[in-house]
């Protein structure tokens, strides 16, 4: 595999953090400025002194300012590096921003060794930043690491918060740890903690994704018990269990309870609904309920048409959903990323890839850019459809918008370029993948192995080697034997 040429963070990050925090003290403390060398300097006017406003105190750090339009993490740290060398102070809100960036990227390695420095540093931190470590540990399933860092917070000199409890709480049960959610909800009031309605929230959500509606009743009960206020987000979990059950009396009933307590329901409280009725097949009066909620005062959202759009999609009737979109627009509503993405992925599950590719062009003229679902859902089409030169077209376009698909699409586009014979593109395929640390497993590579031939299994099992270890070689070399393929010119090929 061609190997990044960029330098790695965590072997420069230690000694560029070590220098700045070793001489922080030692270096007078300045003020945000952005460097232009050779600009003419000016004689300063004599004001009278004023109080600081608002304005002067939220002055952009440059830093931060520039480090918004960094997307690699490489360059990120290279910027951190440049600015020291420049003589600005790095503190929280550099290391805060520097941190945020890196968890993105999903590079913890880096997060905690930064976190490590700050720590031994005694830098003050606020809850916000831990908060938003927990969300990113949870989204990359690693709640193990978001619960070491939530005991941890007061090592930082800073509390913890009841937001960053609720946050544990509910990568807890989004990583199915649901036991544990349990366990840290009963301990809230020994960790000082007093449950508000997030909390409550969250645990009725958990239960109802064990499919326990009486439990997640009980909840609700307990959480009017502790005189905690029940929100629209309460009503809209319960409705929404109800509604994908098919029980919509029962729904129903719980909008009138929710109507009589004082809470307005929301376009989401009917887009469950409507996505009730269209679960049992009565689309028209889903349709008329996105007219009647705008009679009730809550006005139609993009989730209401994509309920409707989603249900056409499911069967098949694709033209109807088009006027959908075209209907929209006349009402003066302007179609999401979200709104065209059902459409696109109906589109090319119905193997309508040309006309799915004309929608994403259609999306980018109308100013809607697209997501990484939007690009990885059309090369999945091309694929589906055996056209794998337009997937790497899409492909290139996607990485050119820095997204990236998913392992499984990477997989099926090298996959249709080796049988192609499209070595090259198969080639630039892979190179891709390893820039972004991506590697098949063994039964990826095996597979590709038995399905190609010839040529192309050599090919692949040279790009395999440098995925694989010693095991994982042997075992792709027993398969190219299997396979009936001449081990003497592998070995010349290499």
């Amino acid at each position: 595999m061609i190997s990044s040429r960029a330098r790695p963070i965590c072997e420069t990050l230690s000694v560029i953090v070590y220098h700045h925090l070793t001489y922080a003290n030692h270096t007078p403390s300045q003020s945000y400025r952005t460097f232009r060398p050779n600009r003419q300097t000016t004689k300063p006017r004599h004001e009278r002194p004023h109080k600081p406003t608002a304005r002067d105190l939220r002055r952009p750090i440059p830093f931060v300012t520039n480090l918004k339009e960094v997307r690699d993490p490489d360059e990120a740290l290279s910027l951190f590096h440049e600015y020291h060398q420049m003589g600005f102070k790095h503190d929280y809100p550099s290391y805060s921003a520097l941190i945020y960036k890196l968890a993105r990227s999903r590079n913890f390695e880096a997060v905690e060794t930064l976190l490590r420095y700050i720590q031994n540093y005694n830098i003050r931190c606020k809850d916000t930043l831990f908060i938003a470590l927990i969300q990113h540990y949870g989204k990359s399933q690693l709640p193990e690491k978001a619960i070491e860092l939530f005991h941890q917070m007061t090592s930082f000199n800073c509390f913890r918060t009841l937001q960053s409890f609720n946050a544990l709480l509910n990568v807890l049960v989004d990583n199915g740890r649901f036991d544990d959610a349990k366990e840290m909800f009963k301990r809230s009031s020994k960790m000082g903690f007093r449950p508000n309605s997030v909390s409550f929230n969250i645990m009725i959500k958990g239960w109802l994704r064990r499919g326990e509606w009486e439990r997640a009743c009980q909840m609700f009960d307990e959480m009017l018990e502790n005189k905690v206020e029940a929100t629209v987000v309460t009503y809209n979990g319960l409705i929404g269990f109800l509604c994908k059950k098919g029980d919509l009396d029962t729904a129903q009933g719980l909008l009138d309870d929710m109507t009589q307590k004082g809470k307005k329901p929301n376009a989401v409280t009917y887009a469950l609904l409507m996505e009730g009725l269209c679960f049992v097949g009565k689309f028209k009066e889903a349709k008329k309920m996105m007219f009647d909620m705008e009679y009730q005062g809550c006005k139609p959202r993009m989730v209401n048409y994509g309920v409707l759009m989603s249900d056409l999609g499911k069967r098949g009737k694709i033209e109807e959903a088009k006027a959908l979109l075209l209907e929209m627009k006349k009402r003066r509503f302007k179609p999401d990323v979200v709104t065209y993405n059902i459409l696109i992925n109906y589109l090319c599950k119905g193997g309508r890839t040309a006309e799915a590719y004309k929608v994403l062009v259609q999306m980018q003229v109308q100013g809607c850019e697209p997501n990484a679902a939007t690009y990885r859902m059309m090369v999945d089409g091309f694929c589906q459809t055996g056209e794998f030169e337009g997937g790497l077209n899409v492909l290139n376009i996607m990485l050119t918008s820095k997204h990236c698909p998913c392992l499984e699409t990477f997989y099926c586009l090298i996959m249709g370029l080796v049988k192609c014979g499209k070595m090259d593109g198969a080639c630039f395929v892979l190179e891709e993948m390893e820039k972004r640390k991506m590697r098949f497993d063994l039964e990826s590579w095996e597979a590709l192995v038995r399905d190609a031939c010839g040529v192309c299994i050599l090919f692949v099992l040279l790009r395999a080697e440098n995925g694989c270890n010693n095991s994982s070689r042997s075992s792709l070399g027993n398969t190219l034997i299997r396979k009936n393929v001449d081990m003497k010119q592998y070995k010349l090929s290499k």
